[in-house]
């Protein structure tokens, strides 16, 4: 079982995996203001959270894997190079996390921040912000470099078969799926451009700051327990 879930403050989705023999389920990339909708969701579907997954250190949301950690005593992850002491496991290339009898391999993706990876699934990658739909994360704040991003992506993601499905961790646009032919053939900031070509056009982006950065990222880094604190005080 499958189920894609959309925060409409942030555009961020949220990806909950149930092993249908096991009931054992994994979250990936929740956020705080939907705890009550995933408790709920959980009930609903009888199953046992087994991980909460961060694709990175998030810049714009606060994430909400310590308050199920709290609720459900499951075991958090996140990429080694984020930094988050707090979190169970400290996850890097290769890794394998079992859900029942199905394989969920982490793939360090560095690039939009030193501490991303994505998470491969069966036929589904779960890129987080380092390959969006027709796009790509940023790469000018926390240990972000263009230079990896675009290695990360072509010859880790790129890779992968054709049909593979991408999940991304963020869309604006209404999209919610594309695949690893489309975005290698057509994706605007990576088809057809060679490294060089791409690092120019990142370097030159002038993004604004996120508004949330400085609250997010430490909180992020406590796996969320800081919003927990504010909500219950």
């Amino acid at each position: 079982m499958f189920k894609q879930i959309f925060d409409d403050e942030s555009s961020t989705y949220t990806y909950l995996i149930v092993d249908d023999a096991s009931r054992e389920a994994l979250i990936i990339d929740p956020v705080a203001s939907h705890i009550d909708a995933y408790i709920s969701l959980i009930a609903q579907l009888n199953c046992n959270l087994k991980y909460a997954l961060e694709t990175h250190v998030h810049a714009d949301h606060i994430t909400a894997s310590g308050m199920l950690r709290d609720k459900f005593a499951l075991e958090t992850g996140v990429s080694a190079q984020c930094g988050a002491a707090t979190a169970d496991m400290q996850l890097n290339e290769g890794d394998v996390l079992l859900l029942g009898q199905q394989e969920v391999k982490v793939i360090a993706t560095s690039g939009h921040t030193a501490g991303s990876i994505s998470f491969l699934w069966n036929d589904r990658v779960f890129t987080g912000d380092s390959l969006l739909i027709n796009g790509c994360g940023r790469t000018d704040f926390q240990g972000g470099d263009a230079g990896t991003l675009y290695d990360s992506i072509t010859s880790k993601i790129f890779t992968l078969p054709d049909e593979t499905l991408v999940y991304p961790a963020h869309d604006y646009h209404g999209r919610h799926v594309s695949c690893v032919a489309q975005e290698r053939n057509i994706n605007p900031r990576l088809a057809h451009k060679t490294r060089d070509a791409f690092i120019q056009m990142m370097d030159a982006l002038d993004l604004p700051k996120p508004k949330l950065i400085d609250v997010a990222v430490p909180a992020n880094r406590m796996c969320g327990v800081v919003e927990e604190n504010i909500r219950q005080g």
